[in-house]
């Protein structure tokens, strides 16, 4: 899995990568305006050990994840 930044010029998504495959499925999440969110403590933790285990690549893939959802 990639996950990139990118802007839309004219209408069109330029992502700021290495260029992807033609047919390769994305998913585009937008914000809308200046929208923020909020975390108590606990969540900032959790949340900042999470980040820390990604950039260790302490990761589980999506696949994988689909999968386990399927079996349980």
């Amino acid at each position: 899995m990639l996950i990139t930044t990118g802007k839309v010029n004219d209408g069109v998504i330029q992502v700021d990568t290495k260029v992807l495959p033609d047919g390769t499925t994305v998913t585009v999440l937008a914000h809308e305006g200046d929208e923020t969110f909020e975390l108590n403590a606990t969540q900032e933790a959790e949340l900042l050990a999470a980040i820390a285990e990604a950039e260790r690549g302490e990761i589980v893939s999506a696949s994988e994840v689909l999968q386990q959802i399927r079996h349980s």
